[in-house]
């Protein structure tokens, strides 16, 4: 792994350095694969910490939390979607960006992915340039932020697009990058019914991982979390055979 340092001054021009990189956590068992990816990785401007087995990542991004986790699938001892699961149910990196790399090719895997928090999902083999490309997409879905901080409250319901939290009857309710971008957009085209077409065009645009009918478990993971009955919704509500709308309330 790269270790940080400050930047510098050269020429009077301002050095990136390895304090400016955003961190990876690269967690593969295959050495060739691992070595293969951080040094297109690192080749691309990011620090990389490679983990060949999934016990030791949470601490070590408890001490130093990473800008993206990449996880392999099939690891031994604990799998990476237990510790995707293990990820977003820890509070200070429940909103830190995961994608899955696996061999796992069936829609039953990525439709798994989608529900566990996963933000994209690279079948191997892959090509490292679209592996790179895509680690930049996510990221940049992490850094869109509005110019002024805005918050949307609708009932019980505040949506903080500045800090990029959600809170239910003033209790914060954590969310991925992804299922809290669905949710911003939604609000702020409240009472518009929007196709699942139209909210993967807005939300995933780069991202072949996600398909129209993916929305569908977007949606059920945010009923889960905002509505205080998620069978019978009051935001979230569907309009069957064309897609949702965001309910304004009355």
């Amino acid at each position: 792994m790269y270790q940080p340092s400050d930047s510098y001054e050269r020429n009077g021009a301002r050095e990136v350095t390895s304090a400016d990189r955003p961190l990876i956590f690269v967690v593969e068992d295959e050495e060739d694969i691992a070595r293969l990816i951080s040094h297109n990785l690192q080749a691309s401007g990011f620090q990389v910490h490679a983990f060949a087995t999934a016990p030791s990542v949470l601490s070590e991004a408890g001490r130093e939390p990473p800008s993206l986790f990449l996880l392999d699938i099939m690891l031994p001892g604990m799998d990476g979607f237990t510790l995707c699961r293990q990820i977003r149910q820890t509070p200070t990196l429940s909103g830190i960006p995961v994608i899955f790399l696996s061999a796992k090719t069936s829609e039953a895997d990525r439709i798994l992915g989608l529900e566990l928090g996963g933000d994209d999902y690279i079948t191997k083999p892959f090509s490292p340039r679209e592996l790179v490309a895509r680690v930049r997409t996510v990221l940049r879905a992490v850094s869109q932020s509005p110019e002024q901080p805005q918050v949307l409250r609708f009932g019980d319901l505040e949506i903080d697009i500045s800090s990029m939290t959600v809170q239910v009857q003033g209790r914060s309710v954590l969310t991925t990058v992804r299922e809290f971008r669905l949710l911003e957009y939604m609000a702020n085209h409240r009472g518009r019914v929007l196709t699942r077409d139209q909210l993967l065009d807005a939300v995933w645009k780069e991202t072949p991982f996600v398909t129209p009918r993916s929305i569908d478990v977007y949606i059920r993971r945010l009923r889960e979390k905002i509505e205080p009955d998620p069978q019978r919704p009051q935001y979230l509500k569907t309009l069957r055979g064309i897609g949702y709308r965001f309910e304004l309330l009355k």
